[in-house]
Protein backbone atom coordinates (compact mmCIF):
# COMPACT_ATOMS: atom_id res chain seq x y z
CA UNK A 1 0.00 0.00 0.00
CA UNK A 2 0.84 3.54 -0.99
CA UNK A 3 2.73 5.53 2.06
CA UNK A 4 0.90 8.50 1.07
CA UNK A 5 -2.04 9.86 2.91
CA UNK A 6 -5.42 11.30 0.90
CA UNK A 7 -6.69 14.69 2.53
CA UNK A 8 -9.82 14.86 0.95
CA UNK A 9 -10.68 18.83 1.50
CA UNK A 10 -10.84 22.34 -0.50
CA UNK A 11 -8.68 25.05 -0.89
CA UNK A 12 -11.47 27.77 0.53
CA UNK A 13 -12.53 25.61 3.41
CA UNK A 14 -11.65 26.61 6.65
CA UNK A 15 -11.04 23.15 8.71
CA UNK A 16 -9.25 22.14 5.76
CA UNK A 17 -5.95 24.49 6.61
CA UNK A 18 -5.74 23.23 9.74
CA UNK A 19 -5.11 19.85 8.77
CA UNK A 20 -3.07 20.61 5.44
CA UNK A 21 -0.97 22.91 7.56
CA UNK A 22 -0.04 20.25 9.85
CA UNK A 23 0.68 17.79 7.29
CA UNK A 24 3.04 20.38 5.30
CA UNK A 25 4.70 21.72 8.50
CA UNK A 26 5.62 17.97 9.46
CA UNK A 27 6.80 16.63 6.36
CA UNK A 28 4.12 13.96 5.96
CA UNK A 29 3.41 13.05 2.39
CA UNK A 30 -0.24 13.23 1.38
CA UNK A 31 -2.16 13.95 -1.76
CA UNK A 32 -5.30 15.97 -1.53
CA UNK A 33 -8.56 15.52 -3.48
CA UNK A 34 -11.96 17.38 -3.69
CA UNK A 35 -14.87 16.34 -1.64
CA UNK A 36 -16.58 16.58 -5.57
CA UNK A 37 -14.20 13.33 -6.50
CA UNK A 38 -16.16 10.17 -6.94
CA UNK A 39 -14.19 7.83 -3.97
CA UNK A 40 -15.32 10.27 -1.33
CA UNK A 41 -19.33 9.77 -1.62
CA UNK A 42 -18.27 6.12 -2.60
CA UNK A 43 -15.48 4.88 -0.58
CA UNK A 44 -15.11 7.46 2.19
CA UNK A 45 -18.40 8.68 3.10
CA UNK A 46 -19.36 5.32 4.75
CA UNK A 47 -17.37 5.28 7.24
CA UNK A 48 -16.33 8.84 8.04
CA UNK A 49 -20.21 9.10 8.74
CA UNK A 50 -20.69 13.11 7.86
CA UNK A 51 -19.68 14.53 5.02
CA UNK A 52 -17.39 17.44 6.48
CA UNK A 53 -14.01 17.97 5.68
CA UNK A 54 -10.99 17.47 6.30
CA UNK A 55 -11.66 13.87 6.32
CA UNK A 56 -8.35 11.68 5.68
CA UNK A 57 -7.17 8.43 4.29
CA UNK A 58 -4.17 7.01 5.72
CA UNK A 59 -1.87 5.03 4.05
CA UNK A 60 -3.14 2.41 5.91
CA UNK A 61 -6.73 2.90 4.73
CA UNK A 62 -8.08 4.26 8.00
CA UNK A 63 -10.74 6.91 7.61
CA UNK A 64 -10.23 10.05 10.17
CA UNK A 65 -12.66 13.01 10.33
CA UNK A 66 -12.23 16.32 11.63
CA UNK A 67 -9.16 18.25 11.82
CA UNK A 68 -8.49 17.83 15.49
CA UNK A 69 -8.73 14.14 14.99
CA UNK A 70 -6.25 14.07 12.16
CA UNK A 71 -3.49 16.14 14.05
CA UNK A 72 -4.62 13.57 17.16
CA UNK A 73 -3.81 10.92 15.10
CA UNK A 74 -0.33 12.54 13.90
CA UNK A 75 0.87 13.52 17.32
CA UNK A 76 0.20 10.30 19.13
CA UNK A 77 1.88 8.30 16.62
CA UNK A 78 5.41 10.50 16.41
CA UNK A 79 6.33 11.83 20.11
CA UNK A 80 3.83 14.67 19.87
CA UNK A 81 6.34 17.44 18.00
CA UNK A 82 3.86 20.09 18.24
CA UNK A 83 3.13 20.13 21.56
CA UNK A 84 5.23 22.28 24.26
CA UNK A 85 6.14 20.35 27.08
CA UNK A 86 5.47 22.69 29.75
CA UNK A 87 2.08 23.41 31.58
CA UNK A 88 1.27 26.91 30.77
CA UNK A 89 2.58 26.59 26.91
CA UNK A 90 0.73 23.53 26.98
CA UNK A 91 -3.13 25.50 28.36
CA UNK A 92 -2.51 28.03 25.66
CA UNK A 93 -2.19 25.91 22.96
CA UNK A 94 -4.98 24.31 22.95
CA UNK A 95 -6.75 27.06 24.13
CA UNK A 96 -5.57 28.81 20.93
CA UNK A 97 -7.24 25.96 18.87
CA UNK A 98 -10.30 26.28 20.52
CA UNK A 99 -10.27 30.25 19.51
CA UNK A 100 -9.28 29.07 15.72
CA UNK A 101 -12.51 26.63 15.53
CA UNK A 102 -14.85 28.49 17.34
CA UNK A 103 -13.59 32.41 18.54
CA UNK A 104 -13.55 33.80 15.23
CA UNK A 105 -15.94 32.10 13.00
CA UNK A 106 -17.79 35.69 13.06
CA UNK A 107 -15.54 37.64 11.54
CA UNK A 108 -14.81 34.70 9.14
CA UNK A 109 -18.21 34.36 8.10
CA UNK A 110 -18.77 38.27 7.57
CA UNK A 111 -15.99 39.19 5.79
CA UNK A 112 -16.37 35.98 3.30
CA UNK A 113 -20.00 36.80 2.79
CA UNK A 114 -21.09 40.42 3.16
CA UNK A 115 -18.59 41.63 0.60
CA UNK A 116 -20.25 40.71 -2.58
CA UNK A 117 -18.47 43.19 -5.06
CA UNK A 118 -14.73 42.36 -3.45
CA UNK A 119 -15.28 38.30 -3.29
CA UNK A 120 -18.30 36.92 -5.34
CA UNK A 121 -16.30 35.81 -8.18
CA UNK A 122 -13.58 34.05 -6.56
CA UNK A 123 -15.79 32.15 -4.38
CA UNK A 124 -17.73 31.46 -7.35
CA UNK A 125 -14.87 30.04 -8.94
CA UNK A 126 -13.86 27.50 -5.63
CA UNK A 127 -17.24 26.30 -5.03
CA UNK A 128 -17.98 25.86 -8.45
CA UNK A 129 -14.51 23.28 -8.19
CA UNK A 130 -15.85 21.59 -5.69
CA UNK A 131 -18.67 20.25 -7.21
CA UNK A 132 -18.47 17.48 -9.88
CA UNK A 133 -18.98 17.98 -13.57
CA UNK A 134 -22.53 17.64 -14.26
CA UNK A 135 -25.27 19.31 -15.61
CA UNK A 136 -26.53 20.02 -12.10
CA UNK A 137 -23.43 21.85 -11.15
CA UNK A 138 -23.89 25.73 -11.00
CA UNK A 139 -27.16 24.97 -9.76
CA UNK A 140 -25.49 23.00 -6.43
CA UNK A 141 -23.06 25.68 -6.76
CA UNK A 142 -25.83 28.53 -6.24
CA UNK A 143 -27.44 26.42 -3.52
CA UNK A 144 -24.46 25.68 -1.34
CA UNK A 145 -23.13 29.07 -1.56
CA UNK A 146 -26.96 30.34 -0.45
CA UNK A 147 -26.32 27.56 2.63
CA UNK A 148 -23.49 29.41 3.29
CA UNK A 149 -24.26 32.91 3.39
CA UNK A 150 -26.98 32.06 5.36
CA UNK A 151 -24.88 30.32 8.04
CA UNK A 152 -23.00 33.57 8.57
CA UNK A 153 -26.66 34.54 10.77
CA UNK A 154 -25.93 31.58 12.67
CA UNK A 155 -22.60 32.53 13.74
CA UNK A 156 -23.85 35.64 15.06
CA UNK A 157 -23.46 38.08 12.22
CA UNK A 158 -26.79 40.49 11.66
CA UNK A 159 -27.08 43.90 9.59
CA UNK A 160 -26.90 45.39 12.53
CA UNK A 161 -23.40 43.90 13.94
CA UNK A 162 -20.75 44.46 11.32
CA UNK A 163 -19.27 47.65 12.34
CA UNK A 164 -18.51 45.60 15.93
CA UNK A 165 -17.47 42.24 14.32
CA UNK A 166 -14.84 44.02 12.06
CA UNK A 167 -14.15 46.28 15.28
CA UNK A 168 -13.17 43.46 17.50
CA UNK A 169 -11.58 41.59 14.47
CA UNK A 170 -9.16 44.04 13.66
CA UNK A 171 -8.46 45.08 17.54
CA UNK A 172 -7.61 41.08 17.29
CA UNK A 173 -5.21 41.32 14.26
CA UNK A 174 -3.14 44.53 15.48
CA UNK A 175 -2.62 42.46 18.81
CA UNK A 176 -1.35 39.10 16.98
CA UNK A 177 0.77 41.24 14.31
CA UNK A 178 2.53 42.97 17.31
CA UNK A 179 3.52 39.53 19.29
CA UNK A 180 4.98 38.36 15.51
CA UNK A 181 7.23 41.30 16.05
CA UNK A 182 9.59 38.74 18.13
CA UNK A 183 9.28 35.12 17.09
CA UNK A 184 7.16 33.72 14.25
CA UNK A 185 4.80 31.27 15.59
CA UNK A 186 2.03 31.45 18.87
CA UNK A 187 4.85 29.80 21.34
CA UNK A 188 8.23 30.72 19.27
CA UNK A 189 10.02 29.39 16.89
CA UNK A 190 8.28 26.22 15.55
CA UNK A 191 4.36 25.62 15.54
CA UNK A 192 2.42 24.05 18.50
CA UNK A 193 -1.44 22.86 18.49
CA UNK A 194 -2.73 26.43 18.63
CA UNK A 195 -1.09 27.62 15.24
CA UNK A 196 -2.74 24.90 13.53
CA UNK A 197 -6.20 25.78 15.23
CA UNK A 198 -5.69 29.63 14.94
CA UNK A 199 -4.83 29.22 10.81
CA UNK A 200 -8.20 27.22 10.02
CA UNK A 201 -10.11 31.00 9.70
CA UNK A 202 -7.14 32.92 9.32
CA UNK A 203 -6.08 30.97 6.25
CA UNK A 204 -9.01 30.06 4.23
CA UNK A 205 -11.45 33.17 4.81
CA UNK A 206 -9.34 35.95 6.31
CA UNK A 207 -6.36 35.45 4.53
CA UNK A 208 -6.99 33.87 1.49
CA UNK A 209 -11.00 35.73 0.15
CA UNK A 210 -10.13 39.02 -1.44
CA UNK A 211 -11.42 41.26 0.62
CA UNK A 212 -10.04 40.79 4.35
CA UNK A 213 -7.07 39.71 2.40
CA UNK A 214 -5.94 43.01 1.71
CA UNK A 215 -6.83 44.18 4.65
CA UNK A 216 -4.49 41.45 6.35
CA UNK A 217 -1.74 42.77 4.20
CA UNK A 218 -2.27 46.13 4.58
CA UNK A 219 -2.57 46.73 8.15
CA UNK A 220 -1.35 42.95 9.25
CA UNK A 221 1.93 42.18 7.40
CA UNK A 222 3.53 40.20 10.23
CA UNK A 223 0.31 38.22 10.48
CA UNK A 224 0.38 37.94 6.25
CA UNK A 225 3.28 36.11 6.54
CA UNK A 226 2.39 34.31 9.29
CA UNK A 227 0.00 32.84 6.86
CA UNK A 228 2.59 32.40 4.28
CA UNK A 229 4.52 30.37 6.59
CA UNK A 230 2.05 28.02 7.53
CA UNK A 231 1.46 26.87 4.32
CA UNK A 232 5.15 25.64 3.84
CA UNK A 233 7.54 22.90 4.91
CA UNK A 234 10.49 25.13 6.26
CA UNK A 235 10.36 27.40 9.29
CA UNK A 236 10.30 30.11 6.79
CA UNK A 237 11.73 33.02 8.96
CA UNK A 238 14.37 34.82 6.84
CA UNK A 239 13.53 38.13 8.93
CA UNK A 240 14.01 37.23 12.42
CA UNK A 241 17.88 37.32 12.27
CA UNK A 242 18.54 35.43 15.32
CA UNK A 243 16.11 32.91 14.54
CA UNK A 244 15.64 30.01 17.06
CA UNK A 245 14.06 26.20 16.68
CA UNK A 246 12.27 25.42 19.60
CA UNK A 247 9.22 26.43 21.83
CA UNK A 248 10.38 29.71 24.02
CA UNK A 249 12.26 28.34 26.92
CA UNK A 250 10.76 28.53 30.61
CA UNK A 251 7.82 28.08 29.92
CA UNK A 252 7.34 31.81 28.89
CA UNK A 253 3.71 33.39 27.65
CA UNK A 254 4.94 37.03 26.10
CA UNK A 255 2.97 39.98 27.26
CA UNK A 256 1.68 40.43 23.36
CA UNK A 257 0.59 37.14 23.53
CA UNK A 258 -1.52 37.76 26.55
CA UNK A 259 -2.85 40.56 24.84
CA UNK A 260 -4.05 38.38 21.70
CA UNK A 261 -6.11 36.66 24.47
CA UNK A 262 -7.39 39.54 26.42
CA UNK A 263 -8.60 40.58 23.03
CA UNK A 264 -10.50 37.24 22.35
CA UNK A 265 -11.66 36.62 26.00
CA UNK A 266 -14.26 40.04 25.39
CA UNK A 267 -16.06 37.94 22.68
CA UNK A 268 -14.71 33.70 23.65
CA UNK A 269 -15.75 33.99 27.36
CA UNK A 270 -19.45 35.57 27.22
CA UNK A 271 -20.51 33.47 24.27
CA UNK A 272 -19.26 30.22 25.63
CA UNK A 273 -21.18 31.17 29.19
CA UNK A 274 -24.11 31.25 26.79
CA UNK A 275 -23.53 28.21 24.89
CA UNK A 276 -22.69 26.37 27.80
CA UNK A 277 -26.30 27.44 29.42
CA UNK A 278 -28.02 26.79 26.21
CA UNK A 279 -26.75 23.28 25.58
CA UNK A 280 -27.28 22.25 29.31
CA UNK A 281 -30.96 23.07 28.96
CA UNK A 282 -31.18 20.91 25.92
CA UNK A 283 -29.60 18.07 27.96
CA UNK A 284 -31.83 18.79 30.60
CA UNK A 285 -35.14 18.88 28.17
CA UNK A 286 -33.59 15.89 25.79
CA UNK A 287 -31.32 13.26 28.10
CA UNK A 288 -29.90 12.15 25.22
CA UNK A 289 -28.57 8.11 25.53
CA UNK A 290 -25.36 7.51 26.44
CA UNK A 291 -22.87 6.87 22.91
CA UNK A 292 -25.90 9.33 20.70
CA UNK A 293 -24.21 11.35 18.42
CA UNK A 294 -23.76 15.24 19.15
CA UNK A 295 -25.59 17.21 16.84
CA UNK A 296 -23.74 20.26 15.53
CA UNK A 297 -26.27 22.85 16.26
CA UNK A 298 -28.65 22.90 19.67
CA UNK A 299 -30.08 26.13 19.85
CA UNK A 300 -29.34 29.93 19.56
CA UNK A 301 -27.53 31.34 22.99
CA UNK A 302 -27.57 35.33 23.61
CA UNK A 303 -24.75 37.26 25.01
CA UNK A 304 -22.84 40.81 24.89
CA UNK A 305 -19.98 41.93 22.95
CA UNK A 306 -18.80 45.83 23.83
CA UNK A 307 -22.75 46.11 25.26
CA UNK A 308 -24.13 45.27 21.97
CA UNK A 309 -26.90 42.07 22.35
CA UNK A 310 -25.24 39.43 19.77
CA UNK A 311 -27.05 36.16 18.78
CA UNK A 312 -25.41 32.31 17.61
CA UNK A 313 -25.67 28.88 17.69
CA UNK A 314 -24.70 26.49 20.85
CA UNK A 315 -22.45 24.16 19.22
CA UNK A 316 -21.68 20.96 21.39
CA UNK A 317 -17.87 20.74 19.14
CA UNK A 318 -16.78 24.22 21.40
CA UNK A 319 -17.20 21.96 24.44
CA UNK A 320 -15.39 18.60 22.93
CA UNK A 321 -12.58 21.02 22.74
CA UNK A 322 -12.54 22.79 25.68
CA UNK A 323 -12.71 19.96 27.49
CA UNK A 324 -9.06 18.93 26.11
CA UNK A 325 -7.48 22.24 27.70
CA UNK A 326 -9.78 21.43 31.34
CA UNK A 327 -9.19 17.48 31.60
CA UNK A 328 -4.69 18.91 30.83
CA UNK A 329 -5.56 21.43 33.50
CA UNK A 330 -6.83 18.76 35.81
CA UNK A 331 -4.02 16.37 35.29
CA UNK A 332 -1.43 19.29 35.85
CA UNK A 333 -0.56 19.25 39.68
CA UNK A 334 -0.86 22.18 41.99
CA UNK A 335 2.06 23.96 41.32
CA UNK A 336 1.45 23.83 37.75
CA UNK A 337 -2.23 24.59 38.14
CA UNK A 338 -1.53 27.67 40.05
CA UNK A 339 1.14 28.91 37.43
CA UNK A 340 -1.92 28.52 34.64
CA UNK A 341 -4.44 30.11 36.91
CA UNK A 342 -2.14 32.96 37.30
CA UNK A 343 -1.87 33.07 33.69
CA UNK A 344 -5.69 32.70 32.95
CA UNK A 345 -6.25 35.51 35.20
CA UNK A 346 -4.30 38.01 33.17
CA UNK A 347 -5.79 36.77 29.91
CA UNK A 348 -9.21 36.83 31.54
CA UNK A 349 -9.62 33.48 30.73
CA UNK A 350 -10.01 32.11 34.09
CA UNK A 351 -13.54 30.89 33.49
CA UNK A 352 -12.70 28.92 30.53
CA UNK A 353 -11.37 26.37 33.07
CA UNK A 354 -14.71 25.57 34.30
CA UNK A 355 -17.27 26.69 31.94
CA UNK A 356 -18.20 22.68 30.68
CA UNK A 357 -21.87 21.18 29.82
CA UNK A 358 -23.58 19.04 32.17
CA UNK A 359 -22.72 15.59 29.96
CA UNK A 360 -19.08 14.83 28.83
CA UNK A 361 -18.70 14.77 24.91
CA UNK A 362 -16.24 11.92 23.72
CA UNK A 363 -15.06 10.50 20.44
CA UNK A 364 -16.28 7.14 18.76
CA UNK A 365 -16.23 6.01 15.33
CA UNK A 366 -15.59 9.56 13.35
CA UNK A 367 -18.78 11.17 15.52
CA UNK A 368 -18.97 13.24 18.90
CA UNK A 369 -21.63 11.20 21.25
CA UNK A 370 -22.69 11.94 24.18
CA UNK A 371 -20.45 9.95 26.86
Amino acid sequence: MSEIHTLYAIPHSLYSGRARSYLIKNAIPYRELSTGHESFKADILPRAKLPTIPTLLTSQGEVIRDGAAIIDHFEAANGRPCQPATARQQIVSLLFDVIGAEGLMRPAMHYRWNYPDENLDFLHYHFLHSQRDTPEREAKTQHMMGRMRQAGAAFGVSDSNHDLVEAHYLDFLSALDRHLIEVPYLLGWKPCIGDFGLLAPMYAHLGRDPKPLRIMQQQAIRVYRWVERMNRMEQDVPEYLNAGSDFLADDEIPATLIEVLRVMAEDLVPETRAAGRCINNWLADNQPESGAAAERFLGMCEFSLRNQSMTAVAQPYRFYLLQRVQDLYAAFDAGQRASVDELMQACDMTEMLTLRLDRRLQRADNLEVWA
